[in-house]
């Protein structure tokens, strides 16, 4: 498969090879430098990319059984090339096997590895014709995960669940859109705005459905360039999980609106990239309350780009500032009716979009993590009024960073848990939703895995 100017494949393998960039933000800048390739070569790019970074560990296993030369100690080219042949082999139906090997030698040859073509070839061929043999020796080897994340997850949550999530992660990760109700701000009502987006990715050979969970949530596949789809400038939808969507749902934002005295203040301390900001902010606008949000996050780069929705969304009430969530304003202290608090976490819920999560972060980073969660919910509970609610949430799984935290919250901060029972989808309710918090585990939901929970501050 190639471009007029471009071996998608050598395109790849350079993607693989660069270092100190997050594996989502290099498809992003490759596909949009390249936008001229066809949408049939992106998903290409896409998908060997993607798909061989994700099944590393488990292409390791396989290249090691039938190599002499381990993947450790071979030029880092050419087990990167190695790497994308076997994927290409188990998992791309479409590419033959013999092409998969051939295009491995060619990439090894343009690299300067010519003496070591016989080598590639052999071991992947050997590989292509044993490989309804293979055996796989763990869930670690098996779902490419790291040990001791199977280890953590196996430990809380059982060994059945673990596989779940281990499945779940490797599915296809659709884009999922908000469609924002609020016409006054985006001049077009929700219905229209859904049948003209659904029509041009229908024309585009992707795919819109309605999410189970939300009626405004829609998942697309098969598209890639969001911007340039219609409404898109009039800030009729914006990208957002559904799992970020239902942290916000579970705060009750009505039933604070009702109660508070205007002007109602929200204050998201780690906002970007400032989904749950805008969603607060609609659903205030449909209270037709005075509100300000106010948008906070540390890197000044993500407040420009959070500024820049804001404003295309029409969003004149949240405005977005770079300040650091651990240091405390105390002119805010016991201002806010709302606190967001999505805090840093070790990210094990949005792996299936975040490839290289799982092989940089590490146990020790994991519980060095929390001593900085802990300092940003202070901060955040601070900030809640008497009566006022706090949503604490993190993207990760992991009971030490989740429900160790809820509890500190609980007991040590003395914040009151709210049952998430009234305000999310009844599908989702179980025993923690009626105790103030909701795990949601991929594999089993359908979103990322994400952590909720929504305290109350007491009006004494």
């Amino acid at each position: 498969m190639m471009d007029g100017n471009v071996n998608l494949r050598m395109l790849v393998m350079e993607m693989l090879l660069t270092e100190n960039a997050y594996s989502h933000m290099i498809v992003r800048d490759v596909l949009n430098k390249h936008n001229y390739l066809t949408q049939q070569e992106k998903s290409f790019v896409k998908r060997l990319y993607e798909g061989t970074l994700e099944r590393q560990i488990e292409l390791d296993y396989v290249i090691n059984n039938f190599s002499k030369v381990k993947t450790h100690k071979m030029k880092k080219v050419i087990c990167v090339i190695m790497r994308m042949g076997v994927y290409q082999i188990l998992y791309m139906d479409a590419v033959p096997d013999a092409a998969a090997c051939n295009e491995a030698v060619k990439l090894a040859q343009k690299k300067g590895f010519a003496t070591l073509k016989g080598f590639v070839n052999g071991v992947l061929r050997n590989i292509a014709r044993n490989k309804d043999t293979i055996a796989y020796t763990s869930m670690s080897v098996k779902y490419s995960m790291p040990e001791w994340i199977v280890d953590m997850w196996t430990a809380q949550l059982g060994q059945e669940k673990t596989e779940l999530i281990l499945k779940g992660l490797l599915k296809e990760r659709p884009v999922t859109l908000r469609f924002r109700d609020v016409p006054e701000l985006t001049g077009v009502d929700i219905d229209s705005a859904v049948n003209a987006v659904q029509e041009a990715i229908a024309c585009r050979g992707g795919k819109m459905e309605r999410h189970p969970y939300l009626s405004y949530a829609y998942k697309v596949t098969g598209t890639d360039d969001i911007t340039r789809l219609p409404y898109y400038e009039n800030g009729a939808f914006v990208v957002q999980d559904a799992s970020s969507m239902l942290a916000v749902t579970a705060i009750g934002i009505e039933k604070v609106a009702r109660s508070a005295e205007a002007p109602l203040r929200v204050i998201d301390l780690c906002a970007a990239p400032g989904g749950k900001s805008m969603l607060a902010a609609d659903m205030l606008e449909k209270c037709d309350v005075d509100y300000a949000v106010l948008s906070r996050d540390i890197s000044e780069n993500k407040i420009a780009l959070m500024q820049q929705n804001f404003d295309r969304c029409g969003l004149k009430h949240t405005t977005a500032a770079a300040v650091d969530a651990c240091l405390k304003d105390e002119g805010l202290v016991g201002t806010a009716d709302i606190v967001i608090a999505d805090v840093p976490c070790s990210g094990l819920g949005v792996i299936g979009r975040k490839r290289d999560i799982k092989y940089n972060i590490t146990l020790e980073a994991a519980e060095d993590i929390i001593e900085l969660q802990r300092k940003i919910l202070q901060v955040a509970a601070s900030y809640v009024k008497p009566g006022g609610r706090l949503l604490f949430s993190t993207c990760t799984i992991n009971s030490d960073e989740n429900e160790k935290n809820f509890m500190w919250l609980k007991n040590e901060i003395k914040m009151t848990p709210v049952s998430l029972d009234g305000a999310l989808p009844e599908c989702l309710h179980t025993d923690t939703t009626k105790e103030g918090y909701l795990q949601l585990l991929p594999g089993i939901h359908d979103t990322d895995g994400f952590f909720i929970s929504v305290f109350e501050a007491s009006e004494a």
